[in-house]
């Protein structure tokens, strides 16, 4: 059994799953923040460029995102690392764009959650967050033949998280100093 799912699809779904979700909340507290919902945004966005980046082939075919494929017969044996830091620092063709596209990919979710989350009050929940996140996705890619479940991948994302964790608790209390002197 094989099939497709194109980015535009997966795209709409995520879409639709997140308008749905946020109406359901809508309605069972009978109010909309606006507020709060213009930070979720933030989220979303994230979100929907870590789906296009980690799931779908990178390089486009006359100017299309490929779709991702799933191919049962393709499954066995799984492209999984387990091996910390074995591949990293390989020598291939994007190996520097590989190592710092993940770290940077994961900045802004590590900026966002504490942003939208007011439970995620400190560096290492939004760390153990932006870990979790991650794992999902690398567990995700485990069934598509052409995805590679790696743990560079979990180690460097979980990096970007925490640096943009740190990014962001450090901008809001240079903001609250300015604002109590001012």
């Amino acid at each position: 059994m094989s099939f497709s799912v194109s980015y535009l699809f997966v795209f709409i779904a995520v879409s639709i799953i997140w308008i749905i979700v946020r109406v359901i909340i809508g309605m069972e507290k009978n109010s909309v923040d606006i507020l709060k919902e213009l930070k979720l945004l933030t989220l979303y966005v994230c979100l929907v460029v870590i789906v296009r980046i980690t799931f779908f082939p990178w390089n486009l075919i006359d100017g299309h995102i490929q779709p991702l494929i799933f191919d049962s017969e393709q499954i066995f044996p799984p492209k999984l690392n387990l091996i910390p830091i074995i591949h990293l620092f390989d020598e291939y063709d994007g190996w520097l764009k590989n190592l710092f596209g993940n770290i940077t990919m994961f900045i802004p979710v590590g900026m966002a959650l504490p942003f939208c989350f007011n439970k995620l009050d400190n560096i290492g929940k939004v760390t153990l967050s932006g870990f979790l996140l991650s794992l999902c996705i690398e567990l995700l890619q485990l069934p598509f033949f052409d995805r590679t479940t790696d743990i560079d991948d979990l180690i460097t994302n979980t990096t970007g998280a925490f640096i943009g964790a740190v990014l962001y608790f450090l901008i809001r209390a240079i903001v609250r100093k300015q604002k109590h002197s001012a």
